[in-house]
């Protein structure tokens, strides 16, 4: 079932299904999928591998369509203008080992013909703001990983778009550096006022990040249930980890995410 409807809504997902064909037959991925993000939220996909989660970032960045159901943004049917206002970064930084850091952040622009010297004091504006300004003409294996991710998103910010899609961004680092990197990536996410699609395995940086968190079901994915996150007092990352409400959410999302009591 839907949630209310309201004018903030920015993507609305009615009744989603997709069902591919492979050479053993039809299979269903998703299944009446519904759920609507508000502009400035940032909402968590969680859900066994194979249920569905990054075929629906797919869907709303319109790389892949529907079987059945709609997909709006804004109120209006996928297109190319709105897919010009989708950023998508993914687990690895597809940074260009022979570029640097200032051309790198840049690629988008360049490849849309909107790299003007407006856009480029723009950028030059995002790397200074997020520490990134002295290396900008280092190469990427100069950089850490932490770093690499943020100009990744710098990259994916200079195009202006409305919504993030964020495909395990952080999967690819060590725990410690991990944590550090999606508060920075959140932290500069929210100061940007951008909406942010999260998929990730990992329930306590779901819990950490999340507005809301969407679990589903195996496949074919289903909304099992649509948790509303919020703490009291933590603000960052760590604090929330730290926080009395943590494990409460810990412990419903595990909860839900019990396969075995499915079967």
């Amino acid at each position: 079932m839907l949630e209310k409807n309201n004018s903030e809504t920015l993507v609305e997902l009615n009744d989603v299904s997709l069902k591919y064909h492979t050479a053993q037959g039809e299979t269903t991925a998703l299944e009446n999928v519904s759920f609507q993000i508000k502009k400035g939220e940032f909402i968590v996909l969680v859900g066994p591998s194979g249920c569905g989660k990054t075929t629906i970032l797919s869907l709303i960045a319109g790389i892949l369509t529907p079987t059945h159901g709609k997909i709006l943004f804004q109120g209006s049917p996928i297109d190319q203008n709105t897919r010009q206002q989708v950023g998508y970064m993914l687990q690895h930084d597809h940074l260009f080992p022979w570029s640097n850091i200032w051309n790198n952040t840049r690629l988008g622009l360049k490849i849309q013909k909107k790299d003007t010297p407006e856009m480029q004091s723009y950028v030059d504006g995002l790397l200074n703001q997020y520490g990134l300004s002295e290396f900008k003409y280092n190469f990427p294996k100069q950089l850490s990983g932490g770093m690499r991710q943020r100009a990744a998103l710098i990259r994916t910010l200079a195009l202006q778009p409305s919504l993030l899609l964020l495909d395990e961004p952080f999967s690819a680092l060590d725990y410690q550096t991990r944590i550090h990197v999606s508060d920075d990536i959140a932290s500069i996410i929210r100061g940007q006022d951008k909406t942010a699609i999260l998929v990730t395995h990992d329930i306590s940086e779901a819990i950490s990040l999340a507005d809301r968190i969407i679990i589903f079901t195996q496949r074919p994915g289903k909304v099992k249930m649509i948790l509303p996150i919020s703490f009291e007092n933590a603000k960052t990352v760590t604090e929330k980890r730290q926080s009395p409400e943590f494990s409460k959410y810990f412990d419903c999302i595990w909860k839900e995410l019990d396969y075995n009591a499915e079967e």
